[in-house]
């Protein structure tokens, strides 16, 4: 039996799986904004001095991009917005934690915020792959 080594190096795949994996996971964190609101971002916001309705970008974000990466739909511009996001999200709840280290762990204390956010950058950079809805454009 002779194993085909390219399968092995499979670029398209691996897209698919780290779409599956970004996009997979922060849609959990969207869908419970969207039944829990989006209150705790709002008080954050208006304590900044912003107006609280922003809060809702992250909704958006968090659910619709979520989609929109899981399913290679405009994957780039999905992933443009997602990194936004997390950029944002990264500064305001984490600003104090981004030197530091988690005593418990011994990681760095913003891991999987960036792990999200550097997923998001890996796609706006490839695409979505051959695996997608939409492929070929400047916003896949």
């Amino acid at each position: 039996m002779k194993i085909d080594k390219n399968f092995l190096r499979n670029n398209d795949l691996g897209l698919l799986l780290l779409r599956l994996t970004i996009g997979g996971l922060m849609l959990f964190h969207g869908i419970h904004k969207l039944v829990s609101g989006v209150g705790f971002i709002s008080g954050m916001l208006e304590g900044m001095g912003l107006p609280g309705f922003i809060a809702y970008f992250s909704l958006a974000a968090e659910l619709l991009c979520s989609l929109m990466i899981i399913a290679g739909a405009w994957t780039r511009a999905a992933a443009i917005v997602f990194a936004g996001n997390m950029a944002v999200a990264i500064l305001m709840a984490h600003s104090g934690q981004i030197f530091s280290v988690d005593p418990m762990t011994g990681g760095w204390a913003i891991e999987l915020p960036m792990l999200y956010l550097l997923g998001a950058v890996v796609l706006i950079f490839t695409g979505a792959g051959k695996y997608a809805v939409t492929k070929g454009g400047i916003l896949d």
